[in-house]
């Protein structure tokens, strides 16, 4: 089975650059998502196996977002992509229930990497090369 993905990041360049990444190493993408708000509301319908999300974005951000969507699937993998400069939001993040971090910017071997270690219960085999 191929895990299933859902970006969330207010900037087009970044999602369409990890779109390309996870795409080219045997993830699918069923969604993306541009602020907390629409996450939440793809979240519940697309049920993603992860969902990297941006924390600084328009309107709801990141750390709410990761708290509504915890809070309908207290099992859900989120992994928060974010700038080094942001390291106190990364950590409030986590607290609200993130999984892991990857800092933009960021590189290919990282953003798999991470993943991989975030799904190695039940997709690792089918994980890219």
């Amino acid at each position: 089975m191929i895990p299933k993905i859902m970006i969330v990041d207010d900037a087009a360049f970044m999602r369409m650059l990890l779109r390309d990444i996870l795409e080219g190493n045997g993830f699918q993408i069923v969604g993306q998502a541009t602020n907390g708000n629409e996450s939440i509301q793809k979240y519940r319908e697309l049920n993603p196996d992860v969902v990297t999300m941006d924390i600084m974005m328009p309107g709801m951000d990141g750390i709410q977002a990761i708290k509504g969507i915890k809070a309908m699937d207290p099992d859900a993998r989120i992994i928060i992509c974010s700038a080094m400069g942001q390291k106190e939001r990364v950590v409030e993040a986590i607290k609200a229930g993130a999984k892991d971090f990857i800092f933009k910017p960021f590189k290919p071997e990282q953003v798999i990497q991470t993943l991989r270690k975030n799904l190695k219960d039940n997709f690792v085999s089918n994980c890219g090369t």
